[in-house]
């Protein structure tokens, strides 16, 4: 305990797959503090910036506390009601396929559980499926065509003693730092080698033995490559083959295959193939870069056909190795999330297994087919034939490719109910009903991790206001429509045991899914449940699949697919000369309506860019912090440019995270066509054709202000500070009266007004401030405003005679952009000590000032300021981006 008297509690993240143990204290006074679980076997203590930023963002600003019908608050009864009434009487006139739910990797299993057992098996259609979807479907189809189920053969520990780790289509290093520190921790004490095999140069590339810039799309090219030499060496196990099938029918296809599609040399080709080779001890982890594609089920297949030939699965230290986005992407496989999946591994169009699924639940009906996915499902909203939507813990309008049909589609749609913590997302603001759900810390139930530990995520605050738990909303809806029984829940860990048992039915199909130990736990033992690895020690005493050679199709054994390179559905052409490649920021997850609360995330990259080549910027004449008009066949966008040696001639990359609410025209998505893989399902979301241009912009602006602002600009990205927000701002319209329109954007009429103006070089600045405080500032000019951007954001402790010069003051020394969140060192910290103090390695900034030391994302961005420190600080002025 510490001075507020109250014990820490043991929970689970609530970011990405890796699902690290974290200890809770709340403080008393609705806030929490935050450190890694050193027990837990996933993280044992360790967090990235994200997870170490968690108390930052729990509160109340940003919530929703009643539920709203129509634009109205109203009670509960009132709205569960109306959702009931409404879902019945759609399902009366046109059927329960006219019914679609839209889910999250955000909810918890027994959430998960309960809302597939009330479409599934009482509203009896399968019209529900999830955003993780958008991630890790296609490791799903590969999985379940290889091995005959969704399994995940290797463990957590695999990466500790393998002596190679592939990264393919996975920037582990900012998207899974704590596993990230795992591989480099084993490659420190067993000189484990790194392989990266991606387009771009990212922070994962800073520590490998090879990069491999292979072309986009062209993985199961490569792997291929590997599967061929594999065979023509010998080097194929030949006693694990026996225990697959079609080993010859791939070799037959790989043969065709034509490595120069990769874009690699015979010598880079041949270098990979010899170290895969030769080091028995190798995983491959596989990520988004290989999911989100056209071809991505054939991609996973291509890699785990090069591991079932080699019989390097399920071992230690080997193996492929899929790593999820969400902290529970991995309970919704199992829970039967998708809409072409049943419960615990099962398949929804085997007779048996439906029927079975049915018996147990005393379900009425159950679909006869899969279901409609992502993309399909909202098209079908577009088309008419969803009636009546249910959106949970998600933001299809901003996520979903094609995002303002999607958007369009979500707005036809008769009745859309939304449950959420906040009103303020894009999709949100398009619901009929909202229903204010609970949040991390505030509700009890299980995730489980990439590595298919199941833990638990344990309430340390109480709901806010009228704020309520996912899984009692959906039950509720249940008996209100009739299925009193069937949802009587009272607790979660009565949905658990529940679901426990019904991995009973798994376990009589032969399949792998197995957590029956807990089908009669008590609620104190599931109160205090550890972290578990499924299935259970006496079943697979390592924790491992496959490595007996026994799989689950009828046969009992592993099939091998004949893939061959197929390109992205997307191509090149005058009018749209790039591949727009998207993906994650270091510090901010998803749509950042959890990460974009902390001021400390919100720092590092505070607004949307695009990186480009130096070489097409030059051929383009655009110029560091130029804004960039991006245009593809479905849709635009405006980002801050980034010139980097990281991306090839001929692609640009762009992060997802912004939305309406914080850069409204950067909607990545809005971007990407629906391109979809014909098996998963999943879309292309790596591989946009589109046209770059510079953005004429007639100004420039940049803001601080202590509230939240909507100014009306062509290029607008707003991010927390720790007294409020931060702006960039552009328009192509000359504005001829900025005090009244600072005013105005600030909604500050009657505040009093500092402008400096110069009308020669067309810049103006002016503070709006109330007595001795400031409440926003506004900078502006014809180009790019040149500022000590992170100085100004601690206003309103910026002194008023101060802040106009845009320059701290002596006594006052400028961080500079944060480079490692964790600990708050910005750029300009490291670069005077780089110089003051003569530092030449990553671990010397890390013993003088600590960053790089927690989560390690941030020490290839050290590396470069290390490798650039010679330069003067001058030319580090801090611009837009830079």
């Amino acid at each position: 305990m510490d001075g507020t008297g109250l014990p820490e509690v043991r929970s689970t993240c609530a970011y990405c797959g890796v699902g690290c143990g974290v200890l809770l204290r709340p403080d008393g006074a609705g806030g929490l503090s935050v450190r890694g679980d050193p027990d837990h076997p996933a993280n044992y203590g360790r967090l990235c910036s994200k997870g170490m930023a968690l108390g930052e963002t729990v509160g109340l600003d940003h919530r929703l506390l009643t539920p709203r019908a129509f634009g109205k608050d109203v009670q509960w009864d009132e709205a569960l009601q109306l959702v009931a009434d409404r879902f019945s009487s759609t399902i009366e006139a046109y059927g329960p396929d006219s019914i679609g739910f839209y889910v999250s990797g955000q909810l918890l299993t027994e959430d998960y559980y309960v809302a597939n057992k009330l479409m599934k098996g009482f509203i009896g259609s399968a019209n529900i499926d999830t955003n993780s979807r958008l991630c890790m479907a296609s490791t799903v189809a590969g999985h379940k065509r290889a091995f005959g189920t969704d399994t995940v053969p290797g463990t957590y520990e695999d990466l500790d003693q393998a002596d190679l780790v592939v990264l393919v289509g996975s920037n582990l290093a900012w998207c899974h730092p704590v596993l990230y520190q795992r591989v480099l921790a084993a490659r420190q004490a067993r000189g484990t080698k790194i392989v990266v095999i991606d387009p771009r140069r990212t922070a994962s590339c800073d520590q490998a033995d090879l990069h491999l810039a292979l072309k986009p799309g062209s993985d199961v090219s490569l792997f291929n490559q590997l599967l061929n030499r594999i065979h023509a060496g010998g080097h194929f196990d030949r006693t694990f083959l026996d225990r697959t099938v079609g080993f010859a029918d791939a070799i037959s296809t790989a043969e065709q295959d034509d490595p120069s599609v990769t874009g690699l040399s015979r010598h880079e080709i041949e270098k990979f193939c010899e170290l895969w080779i030769k080091t028995e001890r190798v995983v491959t982890i596989f990520s988004q870069g290989v999911n989100q594609s056209s071809s991505g089920t054939d991609k996973v297949n291509a890699i785990l056909n090069c591991h079932l030939a080699t019989g390097r699965i399920g071992r230690e230290g080997m193996g492929p190795f899929s790593v999820t986005g969400q902290p529970n992407a991995m309970g919704g496989r199992e829970v039967g999330g998708l809409a072409n999946t049943l419960a615990c591994h099962l398949d929804i169009e085997n007779e048996d297994h439906r029927l079975a699924v049915q018996k147990f639940w005393n379900a009425p009906s159950m679909p006869l087919k899969q279901g409609l996915k992502a993309v399909d499902l909202f098209r079908a909203v577009e088309d008419g034939q969803i009636k009546a939507l249910w959106i949970i813990h998600t933001n299809p309008a901003v996520t979903m490719p094609d995002a303002d049909r999607v958007k369009d589609a979500i707005t036809r749609c008769p009745f859309t109910v939304v449950s959420d913590l906040t009103a303020n997302t894009d999709t949100a603001r398009l619901a009929d009903v909202l229903l204010p759900a609970a949040g991390w810390a505030e509700k009890s139930g299980t995730v489980t991790n990439s590595d298919r530990t199941i833990s638990r995520q344990r309430a340390v605050l109480a709901p806010p206001a009228q704020a309520r738990a996912d899984w009692e909303i959906l039950a509720e809806v249940g008996r209100r429509m009739g299925w009193t029984e069937a949802f009587s829940y009272e607790t979660p860990a009565q949905i658990f045991r529940e679901y426990a048992n019904m991995t009973s039915l798994a376990v009589s199909f032969g399949k792998d899914f197995d957590i029956m130990d807990f089908s009669d736990i008590d609620d104190e033992e599931y109160e205090t449940l550890s972290p578990t690895r499924w299935p259970r020690i006496s079943r697979k005493p390592d924790g491992r699949f496959f490595g007996d050679g026994h799989f689950f199709h009828p046969d009992g054994k592993a099939r091998f697919i004949p893939v061959t390179h197929r390109p992205p559905k997307t191509t090149t052409s005058a009018q749209y000369p790039f591949l727009l490649n998207t993906g994650r920021n270091r510090d901010q997850w998803h749509t950042m309506t959890r990460s974009g609360l902390s001021p400390r995330l919100s720092a590092h990259l505070p607004e949307p860019h695009l990186e480009v080549n130096p070489d097409d910027a030059g051929r383009l004449g655009l110029s560091t912090a130029d804004l960039v008009e991006i245009t593809s066949s479905v849709g635009s966008g405006i980002y801050r440019l980034r010139i980097s040696e990281s991306i090839a001639p001929g692609q640009v990359f762009a992060p997802i995270h912004w939305t309406d609410e914080t850069a409204p025209s950067a909607r990545v998505d809005a971007l990407v066509p629906s391109v979809t893989d014909p098996i998963s399902g999943q879309p292309e979301s790596k591989s946009t054709a589109v046209s770059v241009r510079r953005m004429n912009a007639a100004w420039y602006g940049f803001a601080v202000s202590v509230a939240a602002a909507s100014p009306n600009a062509d290029y607008r990205a707003t991010a927390r500070t720790a007294n409020g927000y931060r702006l960039e701002l552009a328009g192509k319209q000359v504005i001829d009266d900025w005090e009244s329109t600072a005013r105005e954007w600030f909604g500050l009429h009657k505040a009093v007004a500092t402008s400096v103006e110069d009308a020669k070089s067309g810049s103006f600045r002016i503070a709006l401030s109330e007595g001795q405080r400031i409440l926003a500032v506004l900078f502006v000019s014809r180009k790019p405003v040149t500022l000590m951007r992170d100085y100004l954001a601690t206003l309103p402790e910026v002194a008023l005679q101060q802040i106009l010069s845009g320059r701290s003051s002596v006594a006052s020394e400028d961080c500079g952009p944060i480079v490692c969140s964790c600990f708050g060192v910005g750029l300009r910290t490291i670069i005077r000590a780089i110089n003051d103090k003569s530092l030449i390695s990553v671990d010397d900034i890390g013993d003088a000032l600590q960053a790089g030391t927690n989560c390690g994302s941030c020490r290839s961005e050290i590396a470069d300021l290390i490798n650039e420190h010679s330069k003067p600080l001058k030319r580090l002025e801090n611009c837009p981006q830079q």
